[in-house]
């Protein structure tokens, strides 16, 4: 009886390590695609990025679209130039804008910023752009690094969903 529960025990013993070891290289390999144990850091590119010339140097709109190419959401949560010292996000929601601490950039999505929609709202100009001048601002985000972006001053009725329509 004694041999046979010391042979019993040392099956089981083995057959634990055998599928605890399996399981950890099987959990590694799975871990570094779900990124649970260090998700991987969300990866931001913009386009498109332009601002229509402002009428008065007390506000301008900024408009572009921010692309999330990772598997982890994020949130724009800031947005600074030397433009000026009061950079806010704003939504549309029913026609009316309003700031907002944040926006989401969903996981390999995008954020559009764009005319009569969400956007980027410069309070307080330090000096009024002319068409052709670029603008630095920088995004920043809630788990991705700071992003640097130029926005190009357009025409002040420039639209660019009117130039895919043509």
């Amino acid at each position: 009886m004694n041999r046979r529960t010391t042979r019993t025990l040392a099956a089981a013993l083995s057959l634990t390590a055998a599928l605890a070891i399996s399981g950890c290289s099987s959990d590694s390999g799975s871990d570094s695609g779900s990124g649970s144990d260090k998700p991987a850091k969300p990866a931001m590119t913009v386009s498109g990025a332009f601002m229509p010339e402002p009428v008065n140097d007390k506000m301008a709109g900024g408009f572009m679209v921010i692309k999330n190419g990772s598997s982890t959401a994020d949130k724009l949560t800031a947005v600074t130039s030397p433009l000026s010292d009061d950079v806010q996000i704003h939504e549309t929601k029913n026609q009316k804008m309003q700031q907002v601490p944040s926006m989401d950039v969903p996981a390999n999505g995008e954020l559009k910023l764009e005319r009569g929609g969400n956007h980027v709202m410069f309070m307080g100009l330090k000096n009024k752009p002319k068409v052709g001048d670029k603008i630095t601002i920088e995004l920043r985000f809630e788990k991705a690094g700071p992003v640097k972006v130029e926005l190009d001053v357009k025409e002040r009725t420039h639209n660019p969903q009117n130039e895919n329509s043509h």
